[in-house]
């Protein structure tokens, strides 16, 4: 009797034993893998071509003209500075409170009043994507039936970043194709039809992926046609001092919705302009009505932070203040960031010529007209394909070209390969 009750048990053992085993090896069988992401699937599939002429005009980072990555002297001497010097403790959840006081005075003036004021609510981030995040929630949890509107097209990560933080998306026209420029008439009847009180993403220079911007004029009917609406629009500023070499220039835009009294939101990175990709190291602000408001608002956006990711790292945040807050290294800076935006308008010119000289049947003309980091070629996804099956260029399939890419080393064979696969158009 005994045995037969030990087997009994051991049968009932071994049965939850294999219902738990096939139970917990089917967790994750469901799960199907995601598709390779359209900006960084270009670099893995640059890096297994074995190719010795293989380009790549995809990747949004800044090359020197040997196509090098490369580490701004302003930084190397900020670290140096910086080294054995500076702990490494928690920052707050707002992070570094120096770094925030300095990145907001290039975004809204050496001399704001705002920050005298202390009418912004401002937090560091990690970097642009980060801070676009974090306000996506805010919006969200604040404004719980509100939309956001984006530009057509846009960076392709803004549509995962409120689509995560399940904002309803709504679009508005921005680029024209067949002119390769700004669909300012589009644009305008879209901001009209809007419901009063939406919420609107806008960039704020060196748009990507178009690279086409609005000029001063057009801000300012943009500005205040949002006014009479009631919109709020919220800038992403990926780019300053990278678009035109001029900090303050490419500002230009936030700088007019102030004056004509906006309360916006305002996300800032130094992926780009300080060329720290990889440190993560950026800004989200908020304008309010006072500085009461603006202490509510910040402790909102800490609290929003603290389950992400806590708190920001430091090293990023110590670079960038450490480079503000110091003349000399400041202004090495500003020099630096000039040439890095000299040597992209450069490329731009000579990518346009080279087309010309090849005697292309179309008008490249577009290519010096936009500004940044990217070239919307106009290319269709076909002469993509081509570039790369058949020359082993590498780009996003829209025809985003990064001129950060381009070097005089290759800006012939690019462009050879460009004119070859667009001739018959």
């Amino acid at each position: 009797m005994a045995s037969r009750t030990m087997i009994s048990r051991g049968r009932v053992v071994h049965q939850t034993r294999s219902l738990g085993a096939r139970f917990m090896s089917s967790w994750w069988n469901h799960v199907e893998p995601a598709p390779k992401d359209p900006i960084l699937g270009v670099t893995e599939a640059f890096l297994a071509d074995p190719s010795p002429h293989k380009v790549n005009v995809g990747v949004g980072a800044y090359r020197d003209d040997n196509g090098k990555p490369v580490v701004l002297e302003c930084v190397r001497e900020a670290e140096r500075i910086i080294a054995g010097n500076k702990n490494m403790e928690y920052l707050p959840m707002g992070g570094s409170m120096h770094m925030v006081e300095e990145t907001l005075k290039l975004a809204y003036g050496e001399n704001s009043d705002l920050i005298k004021d202390k009418k912004i609510a401002a937090i560091q981030a990690l970097s642009g994507t980060g801070a676009c995040r974090v306000f996506a929630d805010f919006q969200k949890r604040f404004k719980p039936d509100s939309h956001i509107y984006i530009p057509v097209p846009t960076w392709s990560n803004h549509h995962n970043i409120w689509r995560d933080a399940q904002v309803p998306q709504q679009t508005f026209r921005y680029y024209h194709p067949e002119t390769k420029g700004l669909d300012f008439a589009s644009l305008m009847e879209d901001l009209k039809n809007a419901p009063s009180g939406s919420f609107f993403l806008l960039h704020a220079c060196a748009h990507n992926p178009t690279g086409v911007d609005p000029t001063e004029e057009q801000w300012k009917e943009i500005s205040q046609q949002m006014k009479v609406k009631g919109h709020f629009p919220f800038f992403d500023m990926a780019y300053q001092g990278f678009a035109s070499g001029d900090p303050e220039r490419d500002a230009k835009a936030i700088r007019i919705f102030r004056e004509d009294g906006h309360l916006i939101g305002c996300a800032q990175s130094y992926a780009k302009n300080m060329g720290l990709y990889g440190q993560r190291v950026g800004c989200l602000s908020l304008v309010c009505d006072d500085d009461k408001q603006a202490i509510a608002v910040k402790s909102q956006l800490q609290q929003i932070a603290r389950p992400m990711y806590s708190n920001p790292p430091v090293h990023g945040a110590l670079v960038v203040s450490t480079i503000l807050s110091d003349p000399n290294l400041k202004n090495l800076w500003l020099k630096e960031v000039k040439g890095m935006a000299d040597r992209i308008i450069g490329m731009r010119t000579a990518l346009r010529e080279n087309l010309e000289n090849l005697g292309s049947p179309l008008s490249w003309e577009h290519i010096t007209n936009q500004i940044g980091m990217f070239c919307y070629s106009g290319m269709t996804p076909q002469q993509v394909d081509r570039l790369t099956s058949e020359y082993h260029i590498y780009m996003t399939r829209n025809g985003r070209i990064s001129m950060a890419g381009v070097t005089t080393g290759n800006v012939g064979y690019l462009a050879n390969a460009i004119h070859e696969v667009t001739k018959s158009t």
